[in-house]
């Protein structure tokens, strides 16, 4: 496996992954569809996104249908998001320390168990007050799923196998994301926001079914006075701090995703009701889903040597659509860069998991990529909250260019680091 040129940068060189065994791949690492492992996690995976892509929608039309308040929305919301982001780094140890694929199916058990405590309090109108802990447990079951999830490519596939795996998926979650929110609003508008978190119970626990058929080997005994969990989560912790081409990525998109989050999440629809309307910005959301869906197909077969310039060169084009808002532009040209920006991301995406699967060693790879998601994701609610007032002091226009192009910037960053503009994907295992 070609390695990255440490010496330029200080760093380690980012290791291959553990030799994996064959049994955990089937007789083709290559071609992940031939294993019976990762078929049954592809297919719990996608039952589970089409009702996570149901989620958003139904619920706030659940919420909304009991108390026609915002603020209730936006508590449940909150009590969803804050212990996701409290249990990542600890999803991190546990899905290292023990078999990812009972990781995931005892934490879909668990989320589609609380779903239906949400439906059940939905359907007979109780008081918002009790979606709290249920929405609380809820976040903490996802916080437990994604560093697994994060990792489980990498005992399904080998070689050139993990990017054609990591490519299924994204094209199954980018197809959901187009078709979930639609099959919500039907189910919201013909039965309403309960039954349609119902349904999403439902995804959870079929999920979970399927993540039980995957064979994936036991982990070897562990021996007495071994590290401790806390003692590896400092293991996770002494990795991901000591590779400049990993967190230089993870700080990058810290910024990124705070000004993108908060200028297209909060600002996007304030000023699309006062310039292109909500069905210019449906198109526009619908533009990026089909550029996103694009990229996935494509990336089944592309392959480039050394992806992590040009992933993150073109990754500076996502700032596009935040500028274009700035200074007016027309449902055209947003739904333009729209497309640009769902095709660039999911390039990125594509790149960022087959090179994390592929150079960060096994064992660790739940709990970096935990601090990976935990670091990136936890200025998003800043982002969100100061936008308001960035805009009281700036105005719209101004807040919105400016948070383009410093978006922009933030992704041509990382390439001043050498090793990671020289990690390359091992074409082997085809």
């Amino acid at each position: 496996m070609p390695a990255t040129d440490a010496s330029e940068s200080g760093d380690r060189e980012p290791p291959g992954r553990d030799a994996l065994p064959a049994s955990r791949t089937g007789p083709a690492p290559g071609q992940p569809l031939r294993s019976p492992a990762f078929r049954w996690f592809l297919g719990g995976q996608s039952i589970s996104l089409v009702g996570s892509a149901m989620s958003p929608v139904a619920l706030a039309f659940g919420v909304l249908e009991v108390t026609d308040s915002a603020a209730w929305l936006s508590a449940v919301t909150t009590a969803a998001l804050v212990p996701m982001l409290a249990t990542l780094l600890l999803g991190g140890g546990i899905a290292d320390r023990y078999r990812r694929d009972t990781v995931l199916r005892l934490t879909s058990l668990g989320a589609g168990l609380t779903q239906v405590g949400v439906a059940l309090l939905l359907l007979t109108h109780q008081h918002p007050a009790f979606l709290l802990p249920l929405a609380g447990l809820n976040g903490v079951f996802q916080g437990l799923t994604r560093p697994a999830l994060r990792g489980i490519v990498a005992n399904l596939a080998v070689g050139r196998g993990i990017q054609r795996a990591s490519s299924l998926l994204a094209s199954v979650r980018n197809a959901t994301q187009i078709l979930g929110p639609t099959v919500a609003d039907l189910l919201t508008a013909s039965v309403g926001g309960g039954w349609a978190i119902a349904a999403d119970a439902a995804s959870f626990l079929l999920a979970a079914a399927c993540f039980a058929r995957m064979s994936l080997p036991d982990l070897l005994p562990r021996t007495e006075g071994g590290p401790t969990m806390l003692g590896e989560l400092r293991e996770g912790w002494s990795y991901f701090s000591s590779q400049s081409w990993i967190w230089a990525v993870t700080l990058a998109f810290a910024v990124f995703n705070a000004l993108n989050r908060g200028v297209w999440q909060i600002l996007g629809p304030v000023i699309a009701n006062d310039t292109i309307g909500a069905a210019g910005w449906g198109l526009v959301l619908s533009a990026r889903g089909v550029g996103a869906l694009l990229a996935s197909v494509v990336m089944v077969k592309l392959t480039v040597r050394r992806p992590m310039g040009p992933a993150l060169a073109s990754m500076s084009l996502g700032a596009l659509p935040l500028i274009l808002l700035g200074v007016g532009a027309n449902t055209l040209w947003l739904a333009a860069a729209a497309f640009v920006t769902g095709v660039v991301a999911e390039f990125f995406t594509v790149v960022w998991e087959t090179v994390s699967n592929t150079h960060i060693p096994e064992r660790l790879l739940s709990r970096v990529g935990a601090h990976d998601e935990f670091w990136s994701s936890v200025p998003i609610p800043i982002g969100q909250l100061s936008t308001p007032f960035f805009v009281a002091f700036f105005g719209t226009a101004a807040v919105a260019v400016t948070g383009g192009g410093v978006g922009a910037v933030a992704m041509l960053v990382p390439l001043l680091v050498p090793s990671l503009r020289k990690i390359e994907i091992n074409r082997n295992g085809d």
